[in-house]
């Protein structure tokens, strides 16, 4: 039907207040949590400004138009980025460090009065996953529409072709034990998250878990295989390096879920075969690998899988950093790798491993994200924010004006403000960054850069909270 960005509180008093004008697409307008930031009281010196962040949080909500006759049964998940295309992959990623934070830092969402919202966005992700995924013919949907096709149309998605949104997915002839274990982990997280909630969900998510872990394992390979390409250069929207972290990502949540000292075996089986150990480059929707070292660690309170965790953070706070204080990793959503280092060094801390530096060290990339160094990368909020990310229906005017290609290239601010959304951020190591809608790869926002960001401050704000680290 259409994405809605708006104030998050607001529109839950006041459903009408989407961005669109018109009465059909007010009509067809759900709401979504999706990755509220909740930001440090260090940072945020007075109520009134939590409140103001917490208000501006952001929402991209979405639902497919029109069920596809390939696609049935599925109604219903966010666009991933600045684009409408439904990637399956780094959503279910998302989901799951979401739901992580709001299984270990739950306090951080309560406290400021999003817990709710957390939950819901959750379910809004889980529902679409169950949706999905077909037990009993093996399939699970995990992309919608093709970017090839998608990335020529910069406009409202309420005003897109619905009749050329392929959907793709993977089966016993075509495996994706990436996909599938990504998918089982996010479920084994929400099961937990809803145990003391909605027992009947939960159980629910516990079995469709079970089942996807089950197809990740049978049938080996990446996802991305029957998926189309990105035009000629023989790479994929969504590239997985390799599912062997998934596997050992997958059966570690299950264990978390369960008890079942099954999975935790298995865990540890493919974390030993696959050589999760030495995989510390960065924790993203591609690798699970730093996960994996940190759950692995919490949960069963071995040195080895402590020194693996602490060998990754400690690469990260001894990295040469910007020249502001950013651990530039990678040019492409930079301050997503920031954000999400961020986390599972925050995870580390709670383990005792060089608790004070991996805090400090976490609370000083959050801080960067959020203008301390001179200004924000949160559109919406604080010192001199970006005003033109990479995101086409925040770009269009209100109706009846037309929404194109001139909007893309517009130098005007978006006449719809994303609250909330974080930006891919700077392109170097010398902080550079510039404001520009047309610059996909600084100034495009997505649900998977927000997730390790808005993890972070759950988690900072719980220590906060209770009065452990400020």
């Amino acid at each position: 039907m259409q994405i809605c960005l708006l104030n998050t509180i607001t529109a839950m008093r006041s459903p009408n207040l989407c961005c669109f004008t018109t009465p059909s697409a007010r009509a067809g307008c759900r709401l979504m949590t999706t990755l509220s930031p909740i930001v440090l009281i260090q940072h945020l010196r007075t109520a009134e400004e939590m409140e103001k962040i917490l208000l501006e949080a952001i929402t991209m909500v979405s639902l497919l138009s029109n069920p596809l006759k390939s696609f049935q049964t599925i109604q219903s998940l966010e666009f991933l980025a600045g684009d409408h295309v439904k990637f399956g992959f780094p959503m279910a990623g998302t989901t799951t460090i979401i739901a992580w934070s709001i299984i270990d830092y739950q306090l951080g969402y309560s406290s400021v009065g999003q817990l709710r919202n957390a939950l819901n966005m959750v379910k809004w992700a889980t529902d679409y996953f169950i949706k999905a995924w077909n037990p009993a013919t093996k399939t699970l949907y995990g992309q919608v529409s093709d970017g090839n096709i998608d990335h020529k149309f910069w406009g409202r998605p309420e005003d897109m072709n619905q009749n050329n949104r392929p959907a793709f997915s993977i089966s016993p002839n075509a495996p994706g034990s990436d996909l599938a274990g990504e998918t089982a982990a996010a479920l084994a997280a929400a099961s937990i998250v809803f145990s003391s909630v909605d027992r009947g969900y939960s159980s629910r998510c516990l079995t469709h878990a079970k089942q996807l872990y089950d197809f990740a394992k049978k049938h080996q390979g990446k996802y991305q295989v029957r998926f189309p390409k990105r035009g000629n250069s023989g790479q994929h929207y969504y590239d997985s390096s390799s599912f062997e972290d998934e596997l050992a990502w997958s059966a570690i949540w299950l264990y978390r879920a369960t008890k079942d000292p099954f999975y935790l075996n298995e865990a540890k089986a493919f974390y030993a075969k696959f050589g999760l150990a030495y995989r510390n480059w960065a924790f993203s929707w591609d690798d699970k690998s730093p996960g994996v070292q940190v759950m692995l660690a919490k949960l069963t309170g071995e040195e080895k899988y402590k020194n693996d965790v602490k060998g990754y953070c400690d690469a990260k706070v001894n990295q040469p950093k910007t020249p502001k204080g950013l651990v530039f990793i990678n040019a492409w959503g930079s301050l997503r790798y920031a954000a999400n280092s961020a986390f599972i060094c925050l995870q580390a801390a709670d383990l005792n491993i060089n608790a004070q530096t991996y805090r400090k060290f976490a609370q000083k990339q959050i801080h960067y994200i959020l203008g301390d160094t001179g200004r924000s990368f949160v559109v919406g909020f604080g010192v001199n924010p970006p005003v033109k990310p990479h995101h086409r229906s925040s770009s269009c005017p209100r109706r009846p004006a037309p929404c194109g290609n001139a909007n893309l290239v517009s130098k005007a601010p978006n006449p719809q403000i994303l609250y909330g959304a974080m930006v891919g951020g700077p392109s170097d190591n010398r902080d550079s960054y510039v404001d520009d809608r047309e610059n996909y790869q600084t100034n495009e926002v997505a649900l998977d850069y927000n997730a390790g960001f808005q993890a972070s401050l759950a988690a900072l704000q719980s220590l906060a909270v209770k009065n452990v680290f400020n």
